[in-house]
């Protein structure tokens, strides 16, 4: 059963997301809180798989709350329009995150990829929209360290992996197994000094080794 915490200071929000995801099965909502001081508490009393966060809440926000989760597994709640806290919420430490009128599947999927330790960047709307975000600011075009010390292959890893493709999809398209892929991306993450697969995609795109207008 996957434990999970849900974050957002609307009572309706956070009752709509608790049906959705009993209704799973395999999914036990273990706690609720209304803001990021709160659930930094019950994170710590409840230890859950996961935590759906808002990112924006009064007292403390869900970017600072994330932040002070060390490893625990967030995923962001948010909304499409607008929301310029994504791509920071994401380099505090969040494994991914959700628009807040996703289907129910995709909600569902999110909370299961994200507590295998897996990062949530294989939806559409998610890669659609870190793009959208990121491309907002001014890349930082000056290389980060480590980029020039990636093989051909793991560039070509990495720009597949911002474009969202999972290690089956990357696998398929260089003719390789899954394990080669694993081994490529935990290199690259290595050498770029990285924590996982969405640190990765930010820095990617704020590099300009991938830009939103590349092909996928």
């Amino acid at each position: 059963m996957i434990r999970v915490l849900v974050v957002d200071d609307q009572e309706l929000v956070r009752a709509g997301l608790r049906t959705i995801l009993e209704s799973a099965g395999d999914i036990s909502v273990v706690g609720e809180a209304s803001d990021g001081g709160a659930a930094i508490d019950a994170a710590k009393h409840l230890r859950p798989d996961v935590v759906l966060m808002d990112i924006r809440m009064p007292s403390m926000d869900g970017v600072e709350a994330t932040r002070r989760m060390t490893g625990t597994r967030v995923v962001m709640l948010t909304t499409f329009d607008h929301d310029e806290y994504v791509v920071e919420a994401l380099r505090a430490g969040a494994s991914g995150f959700l628009v807040k009128d996703a289907p129910s599947e995709e909600l569902l999927r999110a909370v299961r990829v994200v507590a295998a330790g897996d990062a949530l960047l294989s939806p559409s709307v998610t890669r659609r929209m870190l793009a959208r975000v990121v491309n907002a600011g001014p890349p930082a075009r000056t290389p980060p360290p480590g980029l020039t010390e990636l093989t051909e292959r793991e560039r070509e890893v990495l720009e597949l992996v911002a474009h969202g493709n999972s290690n089956q999809e990357i696998a398929g398209r260089l003719h390789v197994t899954e394990a080669t892929v694993k081994t490529h991306v935990s290199h690259l993450l290595d050498k770029l000094g990285l924590r996982d697969r969405v640190q990765a995609v930010v820095l990617a795109y704020e590099s300009g080794l991938v830009t939103p207008g590349d092909p996928v």
